[in-house]
């Protein structure tokens, strides 16, 4: 969830059930890409897996040590009662949407489905992979109440923060997701995983109209907020 922060209640952080939902997001997304791909001699196959899980364990990790009670609020919002119901369906979708991109581009390695790009665009797509993970990381670190779902998390002194990407943006996480999907493709040379990417594209617009509505009608001070941070997604366009 996007905007928000909260006092620094210091409470305890199960590492054990870190470590283990940080292991299993390290094997499985080499064992999903490569797998597909059916073979393992495949550097930006790797280059990708070294950004992509390296990053988001260390952006969970400093998002944890910042803000500790998140650990608990992400584990346990999708079965609260006040989560919104839209997003109880959205969020399967944008949580699988990576895991299918991958999964097609290493079909897409597999059976020269793409011509390959140019090693410069390689690159740069790997440029932008860091740079969205980094953008999503710091509104990640920045926000108190990153929430997996979304719902108003009175119960947690919710309230409106204008600090980093949230200066920019006022769905910063979003973007730099978006940002992400688009150097994913690059760096795997895969044109058939933008099609995926769209979908969650999609989606993740239809979350962020939701969402932001949300806000404006629950969030105290959101509205103001909005009128000095205008787009929601895209800097000059929505």
């Amino acid at each position: 969830m996007s905007q928000v922060s909260a006092g620094k209640t210091r409470v305890p952080v199960d590492w054990t059930k870190f470590v283990v939902r940080m292991t299993i997001l390290a094997l499985l997304f080499p064992l999903s890409l490569f797998l597909a791909a059916g073979r393992l001699d495949w550097p930006m196959g790797w280059m990708y897996v070294v950004l992509a899980v390296g990053s988001t364990v260390i952006s969970r990790y400093l998002m944890i040590r910042q803000n500790p009670e998140l650990f608990e609020e992400r584990s346990t919002a999708m079965s609260r009662e006040d989560t919104k119901s839209w997003d109880k369906f959205l969020v399967p979708i944008v949580t699988l949407g990576p895991l299918v991109q991958i999964i097609v581009a290493g079909l897409d390695f597999r059976n020269d489905w793409s011509p390959a790009f140019a090693s410069w665009v390689e690159w740069l797509g790997a440029a932008l992979m860091l740079l969205g993970y980094w953008f999503a990381g710091w509104a990640m670190v920045t926000n108190a109440f990153y929430s997996s779902a979304v719902r108003l998390q009175t119960d947690r002194g919710q309230h409106v923060v204008t600090d980093g990407p949230y200066r920019i943006v006022r769905h910063p996480s979003y973007l730099g997701r978006l940002i992400g999907s688009l150097g994913t493709a690059l760096v795997l040379s895969s044109v058939w995983s933008l099609i995926p990417a769209v979908a969650v594209l999609i989606v993740l617009i239809m979350r962020t109209s939701l969402e932001d509505s949300t806000l404006h009608d629950e969030l105290p001070g959101y509205r103001d907020y909005a009128q000095t941070t205008r787009y929601r997604l895209l800097p000059g366009v929505w």
